[in-house]
């Protein structure tokens, strides 16, 4: 019984101060968690939009022989390039060569006919002075002269046939650039207009076709912008650069009623030749002028549903989420169109650790101008943004 007694005071002693801890806990509530926050990052960028096209030549041509006969040589090795002019293929000439030999006979011939109607005529003429032929015969002689001199320019206008005809059984390159394998074999028979040899594409410029969508269409018109004549840029597959630049030439005339897209051609130079027809890309259309953006990392970015939230300190360092609208990535940083201000403080690093109406361990940081997120204890300042970025 004794013992009882003397246990009681200490009993109650232990749950008094159990009962002043719990008090303490939940009234400081769970500790605040480190995260790091940085202002977004200010400089001027180009707004570009994206679109997926292909390259085509300029110029494509089907090689077809205008002359019909026995094929006799290809001068070209496959895939080589050709410049206009250059003999491609030659055709046995020798039927045409004889019907030009036919053709300046018969020239021949009607000279020697048209001679002696004239000489006929002279005469005819002397003697109808004399009244020793009738006028009836002068006429007649009159004619004939006519009708030989019609026969010489048929003569004429034979050989100049013919001569072409054997021209043609030399087939040469009608445009420069790359030439294709050839698609028949010499001792094969072709046929003039016909017969496809092989063909030809230009390499220098290219075209580069897509489909523009019609809601860039009409922002390009409300900012008052012509759609031919903008710079445009381009990357390959597998490249991380856009290298290649070039301009809008073509734009079409009326758009598709059942995509609702519209034909957009650029015009693109190509020296080296390494591009090839029919090598797709992406393409990058400039959506606006240079201005002033702010622009996170997108690890900054939280997904939350169908929104994008950043998390920024408020006041007393309280974590706020706050609904963002995206732009592009330019330069490995994510434009931001709308929902935080320059002065913002928002959380970089320690997202996983932040919540929503808790006070957060504010440790101060900076985007650089490469993405990377510095802070006092790890590289020195970022440098100075530059003007744009990829």
């Amino acid at each position: 019984m004794m013992k009882r007694q003397a246990l009681a005071p200490l009993m109650f002693l232990s749950l008094m101060l159990a009962g002043c801890s719990g008090s303490d806990d939940a009234q400081g509530g769970p500790p605040a968690l480190p995260v790091t926050v940085a202002k977004p990052l200010v400089k001027e960028v180009t707004e570009w939009d994206d679109y997926v096209g292909r390259f085509e030549a300029v110029d494509s041509v089907e090689v077809r022989p205008r002359a019909s006969g026995y094929l006799q040589r290809s001068h070209f090795t496959d895939g080589q390039y050709v410049r206009a002019g250059q003999l491609l293929f030659t055709i046995d000439a020798r039927p045409s060569q004889a019907a030009l030999d036919q053709a300046r006979a018969q020239l021949a011939r009607s000279q020697a006919t048209l001679a002696n109607a004239r000489t006929e005529l002279a005469r005819s003429e002397t003697l109808a002075k004399s009244q020793a032929a009738s006028q009836e015969e002068v006429e007649s002689r009159r004619a004939a002269v006519r009708t030989g001199e019609a026969d010489v320019a048929a003569a004429r206008a034979a050989i100049r046939g013919s001569e072409l005809n054997v021209g043609f059984t030399r087939v040469t390159a009608p445009i420069s650039g790359r030439v294709s394998q050839r698609l028949v074999d010499p001792g094969n028979s072709v046929t003039a207009d016909q017969t496809v040899l092989t063909t030809i594409v230009s390499t220098n410029p290219l075209h580069f076709t897509f489909q523009g969508s019609e809601a860039s269409l009409l922002d390009y018109e409300r900012q008052g912008d012509e759609l031919e004549g903008s710079p445009v840029r381009i990357r390959l597959q597998g490249e991380t650069d856009y290298t290649r630049n070039g301009r809008i030439d073509f734009v079409d005339n009326a758009l598709s009623s059942g995509s609702g897209t519209i034909a957009v051609r650029a015009i693109v130079q190509n020296p080296d030749g390494k591009l090839r027809p029919g090598l797709f890309g992406q393409l990058q259309l400039a959506a606006s002028a240079p201005r002033p953006a702010m622009m996170l990392p997108d690890t900054a970015i939280v997904t939350d549903g169908a929104r994008r939230v950043v998390y920024v300190i408020g006041k007393k360092d309280v974590v706020q989420a706050r609904p963002v609208q995206l732009g592009p990535v330019v330069g490995g940083l994510r434009v931001i169109r709308s929902g935080i201000t320059e002065q913002d403080r928002v959380i970089v690093n320690g997202l996983q650790r932040a919540r929503p109406g808790q006070p957060a361990k504010v440790e101060a940081g900076t985007i650089a101008a490469d993405g990377k997120v510095l802070t006092p204890k790890g590289a020195a300042p970022a440098g100075k943004p530059k003007g744009d970025a990829k």
